[in-house]
Formats: C-alpha cells, structure tokens, sequence
C-alpha cells in the first residue's frame, strides 16, 4: 500500500483524527452504500432508521473526543475537509432535537442520538480497537443494511476486508520508481539514485498527479497548517469539555512577541516560540478547530511548530524547503504506518506524538542539509525517546497531557535533528529497529493505557 503525503496529511478538525475524522467519514460511507439502495435482505426496501454503536476505545473516550458529534455530522452529509466548525453545534443540536437526519441525496432517516447512538463498552469488534457499526432498519423494523468499520487512525477508515488487504500490502507493490516500504529500502534508493528523500518521494507522488497538483496540495497542507497555529495564537476562551483549562497560546505569544521587538533575545527564546507553536495547533485542535492530520490531530501540532520554528530562525527559508519538509515528513510517516502503526489506541502516544516527532525531526534535517542518512538518523533518535509513551487523557479529552506533549515533541524533533546534523548519519539502532521495537512495546502495552482512559493521568487527575 502505497501512502501518498496527501494520506499522511489531511486537512479536518478537531480533536480527534480517530475519533472525530474517522467516525465522520464512515458515516459518509455508510450513507453512500444507504443511497445505493442494493441490500443483501430486502431489495427495493426503503430505510427509515439508523442505530450506530461505538465499540472500544470509540466507546471509552468517545464523548470527550466528540466521536458523538461526528457522527451525528457524518449523518448529516458533513466531510472533515469541508465541515464549517462554525455550525457544527446548530446541526448536531438540530437533529438532537428533531430525532432526524437529512443528508443531501437522501430522504429523511430517524436517528435519536440519545438512543441510537450507542457507546457500547463490553463488544469487542475484532479488527481494531476503534470500531463502529451502522445499521438501517426499514419501515418495519427490519434489519436491511449492518456494516462495520475502523478507524485506523490518522482519519482513515476501513472495513474488515480493507483491514487485512491493507495488512498484506507493502509499497513495494505500488506502481512508483522508488516503494520504499522500510527505512533500510529508502537509503538504499537514495544512495543508489543520487536523489535526496524528499526528491524521491516527490517523484513517487507525480506519478500519480501532476507536478502542479502535488505543489498547490503541499501548499495548502502548509496553509491550513499555519493558519491553525494564527488562529491559535489569537483565542484566549476556556476550552470545551468541563475540564476547565485556559487557553495559553494568546498570553505566551503576547510575551515572546513584546519581548521580540525589543530585540530581549534570551537563550530560551527559540525554544518558547517553537513550545509556543506546537500549544497553538493544539488548543485548536481541542476546541474543534479546522487542523492537518500530521499523523494524527492528537500530535497534530509537532510538525506545523517545527516547520514554523524553522521559517522563523533559520536564514534562507523557501517554499521550495517547506514542500521538501513536508515530502520528507510524510516519507518517514509513511514508513512507520505501514510498519508499526500511529493509533493511539494501538499503540499508545508513543505512536502519535512520538510519529510526529520522527517526522519532524527528519523534516527539519532534510531542510537544513542533512543527507538521507542524517535523515533517517534524526527521525530515529526522536522516535526513541518516545518509546514506551502511553496515551492517557485526562477526562478523554485530547488537552491534558495532549497539549504540552505537542510542544516536548517538537523540543525533542529540533533536538534529535540538531544532534543528526552533527554526525555522519552513522549510528547503532537503525530506524527500522526502532519502529519494530515500537510496534512491539505497543503490544505489550495494557489496553488502559491506549486511549481509554482508564488509567495513568486520567484516573489519577480529578475531572470536574
């Protein structure tokens, strides 16, 4: 299986890729297998109702991640791309009070979210711990349609067959010139065609689209990216959910930015601005707000405060440099998706912010010089200092310890890329091993500690 950049980074919202992107998407599949009106029980029958059941981390840390409001909003006819977050709340409230759903294309279904929308915490789905079932029901009560599907994290959704189809694939099978499916592959191109990471992963995406389309999509992902930490960096309300917490960034940068034009440099300054950034994305991201995948919207702030941090401080930054930071991030992304995996829920924090941070870290190497070896160093050495990280939300909301996380990743990014930069590349623990090494610390892991918050900060911080 091929990832494509435009995989790794997708534009949606807050505060969840796999609980708020994914659900929402498999709410539009489902209703597109609805509008088909071929089903297995009942042909020419006509739905009237729909039930969804969340299972496992979905039903754990769904409300807090607002897995119920994406799907009422999947129902609706709503994508996380296009979505207006601005009346989100006025469609979700509207069919909370009429019991109903109109999709475009479709006629009018029941659906009470108080009764048919049920988190079922005791079924274990089989395929992966975030699983969702839809079900339509005719006039009748009769069952004409049930379909089952994951969110896999980073917003993509499959069903049980994709699931092992996507288990058997490698990029090796893709029609690219370079399908690289391991770390070892992807130096092994480099060194044999001459061509940096970024240089072959662009290449690997025009043989898909066009030069132009690959450019305008980078430079939306980067736009939507900045405009997140923007946006962050000027909101200043309590964030939605009853834990109470402040939003910092607008205090912080009001700060840094006084202390900026009275040219007050102090050794931290560098390091504020790059926290700074990353506690921006993610305060928008906990409040809803329009943000990238990068993997996930749990880590999704490492790698805009990276790239910022860097258009920032360093002399001779180019859009050229963020295309190839973007290209080489999602090059390593792409890496330890289809080797391990960057679902919380799978394989704890470790796979989220500790993903990003790779991705980051080798991002910024690559714009800075680094060879591919430097590359592949960088993202390892961050990558590392992750292992073993759980993911344990406090109130199954994604800001305590979600938030201040984002900005350690991004500290320790800049630090594994600065520390590659200073050798030749060589090292003792390959990339490869490393995401191994992850995958298996993921698996190990008690399921408490991934996403359910049923242990850690979660159980030990008082939600009120």
């Amino acid at each position: 299986m091929f990832l494509s950049v435009f995989d790794v980074f997708k534009i949606g919202i807050g505060p969840s890729s796999s609980h708020t992107m994914g659900p929402m998407t498999a709410a539009n599949r489902f209703l597109d297998e609805l509008r088909s009106g071929d089903y297995p029980r009942a042909r020419n029958a006509r739905p009237a109702a729909l039930t969804v059941s969340l299972h496992g981390s979905l039903a754990f840390t769904g409300v807090g991640h607002g897995t119920d409001r994406a799907v009422i909003l999947g129902l609706c006819g709503e994508n996380p791309r296009s979505v207006d977050p601005d009346r989100m709340d006025a469609m979700v409230a509207a069919v909370v009070e009429s019991g109903r759903v109109s999709p475009p294309g479709h006629g009018t279904y029941r659906f009470r979210p108080a009764k048919d929308l049920v988190f079922d915490r005791t079924t274990v789905l089989p395929g992966h711990p975030n699983g969702l079932q839809f079900s339509a029901y005719d006039t009748d009560r009769q069952l004409l349609l049930r379909r089952t599907y994951y969110s896999i994290g980073g917003g993509f959704v499959v069903t049980d067959a994709e699931l092992e189809a996507v288990k058997g694939a490698s990029p090796a099978d893709a029609d690219v010139p370079y399908p690289f499916a391991h770390a070892r592959d992807m130096l092994e191109m480099a060194a044999s065609s001459g061509l940096s990471i970024a240089r072959m992963k662009r290449a690997n995406e025009e043989a898909l689209r066009s030069r132009k389309t690959v450019d305008e999509g980078l430079d939306e992902i980067w736009e939507v990216m900045s405009g997140c930490i923007d946006r962050g960096l000027t909101q200043e309300d309590v964030l939605p959910g009853g834990l109470k917490v402040k939003r910092r960034a607008k205090a912080i940068h009001d700060q840094l930015d006084a202390q900026w034009q009275r040219n007050e440099m102090t050794p931290l300054m560098a390091n504020d601005w790059l926290a700074l950034y990353a506690m921006a994305v993610n305060e928008e991201n906990a409040a809803g707000g329009r943000v990238v995948t990068a993997p996930t919207n749990g880590a999704a702030g490492v790698i805009p405060a990276v790239l910022r941090y860097h258009l920032k401080f360093e002399t001779g930054a180019s859009r050229e440099g963020v295309r190839d930071y973007l290209l080489t991030a999602a090059a390593i992304g792409g890496i330890i998706k289809h080797n391990a995996s960057i679902s919380g829920a799978e394989v704890g924090c470790q796979g989220e912010v500790g993903s990003a941070s790779a991705m980051a870290a080798a991002g910024l190497c690559a714009v800075m010089g680094g060879t591919p070896a430097q590359v592949e160093n960088a993202a390892e050495i961050a990558l590392e200092h992750h292992l073993g990280m759980t993911c344990d939300p406090v109130g199954g909301l994604v800001q305590i310890p979600c938030i201040e996380r984002n900005a350690f990743g991004a500290v320790k990014a800049v630090t594994a890329a600065s520390l590659a930069m200073k050798g030749d590349g060589t090292h003792a623990v390959p990339l490869d091993i490393c995401i191994e090494t992850m995958r298996q610390t993921g698996l190990d892991m008690s399921d408490r500690y991934k996403e359910t918050s049923q242990a850690g900060l979660a159980v030990n911080v008082v939600a009120c």
